[in-house]
């Protein structure tokens, strides 16, 4: 089982948003350019990217598809900060 996860993601206030999002990835739209236009984290000059992170250190929402979520298919999932869409890059 996996102990360290590195992802990308993009939190925006509103779920209509990170579903318009998402639909943006599918047609081809970078995840970095997304994340550097629309998301309210400071990760966004840096295209979302988190680095890598540990099990239990995010939020448990956050954390839960982090380490369960399909690797590089954006996932969407509603924490106390907003909603997020997220790009788990891997998993080790």
């Amino acid at each position: 089982m996996a102990n360290t996860a590195a992802a990308l993601h993009i939190l925006v206030k509103h779920k209509e948003q990170a579903e318009d999002i998402i639909q943006q990835l599918i047609k081809g739209v970078k995840f970095q350019t997304l994340a550097k236009k629309y998301s309210k984290c400071p990760s966004a000059k840096k295209g979302g990217d988190l680095g890598e992170f540990k099990k239990g250190s995010m939020v448990p929402a956050f954390d839960k598809v982090c380490f369960s979520a399909p690797i590089l298919t954006p996932q969407m999932v509603k924490t106390k900060f907003g909603w997020h869409v997220i790009k788990v890059l891997y998993r080790c």
